[in-house]
């Protein structure tokens, strides 16, 4: 697969760098998180995240002083496994080069999207990225071949907590996983075993090879 930088033209539909922020407090904090022991961890909300100097900055500067949550992802990962969305931007800031696995929500055909529409991005380590609310994304996957990742994921507050008890008027909420997560799993993922709805067709990609 190949993979571009979300600095190419071709990142544009998806999301774009943010410039002016000095990440450094905020890639030290989570260094000192450990690495779960295999695959991948998520937290919405990290205190010792939310603790350092780019709190009020995201907050205020990047939401406009919407309240926000720092979390994290964080591991190893090569595989696209699911594609979520929100309503509204996340931004993402690695604590070493990593890779976003995106395709467009406009792409979604009957609530099925094929896994041929996703394309690869490497973000380069201490940059924000923007992933615009109308990208499709999952976890991030590590840029070597034996490599990992930390990714700081800021979205506003409450994101990805507890599903809201809903009476479903249409497809879309069946998709509704989390709050304000909606979720379309690929039929060989963890997710879709836990009941998520199959909504990626086509391979369950692997960029592995292509690190």
């Amino acid at each position: 697969m190949k993979i571009e930088s979300v600095y190419d033209g071709a990142f544009a539909p998806y999301g774009k760098v943010l410039q002016g922020y000095d990440t450094g407090c905020l890639v030290k904090a989570m260094g000192t998180i450990p690495l779960p022991e295999s695959g991948t961890a998520y937290e919405p909300s990290i205190p010792a995240l939310e603790a350092t100097c780019l709190y009020g900055p995201f907050q205020n500067n990047i939401y406009g002083g919407m309240p926000v949550q720092l979390g994290m992802c964080w591991g190893r990962n090569t595989k696209l496994n699911c594609l979520e969305y929100h309503r509204d931007s996340e931004v993402n800031v690695g604590d070493k080069d990593f890779i976003l696995l995106v395709a467009k929500a406009e792409d979604i055909v009957d609530g099925v999207l094929d896994t041929a529409r996703v394309k690869a991005f490497k973000a380069p380590a201490g940059v924000p990225v923007e992933v615009y609310a109308t990208t499709l994304h999952y976890a991030p996957c590590q840029a070597a071949p034996d490599g990992d990742f930390r990714v700081c994921v800021v979205l506003p507050k409450g994101t990805n907590g507890p599903k809201p008890a809903i009476t479903p008027v249409n497809d879309e909420d069946r998709a509704l996983w989390a709050c304000n997560k909606w979720l379309l799993a690929h039929p060989d993922s963890a997710e879709a075993a836990q009941g998520a709805v199959v909504g990626l067709r086509g391979e369950n990609i692997d960029i592995a090879a292509d690190l």
